[in-house]
């Protein structure tokens, strides 16, 4: 069993003894979507700590998204309890990227890649994504590189 997946439980149980509704709701929505991407497929196999990464990525930012919905709805209540969770599964993630060092691992992949022009943004992103995986949004490093392609 992975690392993470060990420190998920440990903390789950530790969760149920502090009856920490939050961290409980949230670890046990995280483990279980590791779960179900361990069965999903062929075969049920296990995952690494990056594969649980990705997920827990994935789940962080479906938080956030739900947060925002539920703030353009009105219902703040809601939306808080989702940023509470986001909290949550961040602590289990890579601290996220400044702005500056983004920018400097931007500069370094047009360089590598000798890109130029917006037209070739698939060349940087292909030389930026496994130096920034997991600890930017794929969304915010689309938008700096095309900012720097484009002046």
């Amino acid at each position: 069993m992975s690392a993470l997946k060990d420190k998920l439980k440990a903390d789950l149980s530790a969760s149920m003894k502090a009856r920490d509704e939050v961290r409980l709701r949230t670890i046990r929505m995280a483990l279980a979507a590791i779960n179900v991407e361990e069965v999903a497929g062929k075969e049920a196999r296990e995952l690494s700590d990056e594969e649980i990464l990705k997920v827990l990525t994935r789940e962080a930012k479906k938080r956030r998204e739900a947060s925002e919905a539920f703030a353009n709805a009105g219902r703040a209540a809601q939306a808080q309890a989702e940023l509470d969770e986001q909290a949550v599964l961040e602590e289990y993630l890579p601290a996220q990227l400044s702005d500056d060092e983004l920018n400097r691992l931007v500069d370094e992949a047009i360089a590598e890649s000798g890109a130029e022009g917006p037209k070739a943004m698939g060349q940087v992103m292909k030389v930026l994504n496994p130096k920034v995986a997991g600890r930017a949004e794929g969304g915010r490093v689309a938008q700096a590189v095309r900012a720097r392609l484009a002046g």
